[in-house]
């Protein structure tokens, strides 16, 4: 103490600077612990930024370019998507008269019996085009309009199976479409098409169901789409040996030989004249065929029928939006 008190000055500058010192030590560790923070954050988000700058989409002026042009070419494809569907695109629907509209559905129903009688294509008796709810009651004029846009497609659509010549067309059934029993279209915010299904089914050979559903897309002013099918065999059992068929076998007086058919009055040269015994070596006369000989093998399989369900959907193209 007493050195302290000899020397002041010293004391107090010594102590001075062990606090000075101590107050550095720790401003400096805890600038030492920023600085390590705030490396290792610049690690971090520089590695982050070198992955944005080999990505695709970084925004500097090639790829901006590159984008751009990208865009472009995608406005210019839906652009051409929809003038490829403008056709099929129906203007503003008419509304007409309900008498009006269904003289235009008789018309058609009874051209469509027309065309299946033709192909001799069996209906049922309560086919109305699918329009049986209209035979005995009018449709609503406000819905005439978009029912006749589906009636002239159906009726095309039946026109070409008649074409096809199934057997028969066992079924037809079109769901009523919401405005028909008083409920509004709904329109999604990104909906471009409507569906109005329809369905059938009818009996045929292979090949009239590959006409028809090979027409169904070949429409000239209507898009179907084929949304379910099912194709299976008319007749559910497998064929049996009972199935095969066979010619009925000639009589035995239809068979004739030879000499029958030249009425056996022909005597050629070096043959035996009537009444004289052959010469030994002479072979006898081949025996007259049996009458079982001309059976033919029915064909037993590759003729059978298929039934055919498919629902199909009339594609109503709404409104073209336009791209921002």
């Amino acid at each position: 103490m007493s050195w302290i008190k000899e020397n002041k000055f010293i004391a107090t500058l010594g102590g001075a600077t062990l606090v000075l010192a101590g107050l550095l030590y720790f401003v400096g560790s805890k600038a030492a612990t920023r600085y390590d923070e705030a490396r290792q954050s610049f690690e971090e988000t520089n590695s982050e930024a070198s992955g944005f700058e080999s990505g695709a989409l970084y925004p500097k002026v090639e790829n901006r370019i590159g984008k751009n042009k990208a865009l472009d070419d995608y406005r210019k494809s839906l652009d051409s998507l929809q003038e490829s569907v403008e056709k099929f695109r129906p203007k503003e629907f008419t509304n007409v008269s309900p008498q009006s509209f269904t003289v235009s559905l008789k018309a058609a129903d009874e051209e469509l019996r027309k065309a299946f009688e033709q192909s001799k294509t069996k209906v049922p008796d309560a086919f109305f085009v699918g329009f049986e709810s209209y035979r005995t009651s009018l449709a609503q004029e406000k819905n005439t309009g978009i029912l006749n846009f589906q009636l002239q497609a159906i009726k095309e659509t039946l026109l070409n199976l008649a074409k096809a010549a199934p057997t028969e067309l066992r079924n037809f059934h079109r769901p009523n479409l919401p405005e028909e029993v008083n409920q509004p279209f709904a329109q999604g915010p990104n909906d471009v098409v409507r569906a109005l299904p329809f369905e059938l089914t009818f009996i045929g050979s292979e090949k009239s169901a590959r006409e028809f559903l090979s027409s169904v897309v070949k429409l000239d002013n209507y898009f179907i789409t084929i949304k379910g099918i099912r194709i299976t065999n008319a007749k559910k059992d497998p064929p049996k040996a009972a199935d095969a068929k066979f010619d009925a076998p000639p009589s035995a007086a239809a068979v004739k030989t030879d000499d029958d058919a030249f009425g056996g009055a022909f005597v050629l040269p070096g043959d035996t004249p009537a009444g004289d015994q052959p010469a030994a070596d002479v072979p006898p006369e081949p025996k007259a065929p049996s009458a079982t000989s001309g059976r033919i093998l029915s064909q037993v399989l590759g003729s059978e029928e298929v039934q055919v369900f498919v629902r199909l959907d009339l594609l109503q193209f709404l409104p073209a939006k336009k791209l921002p």
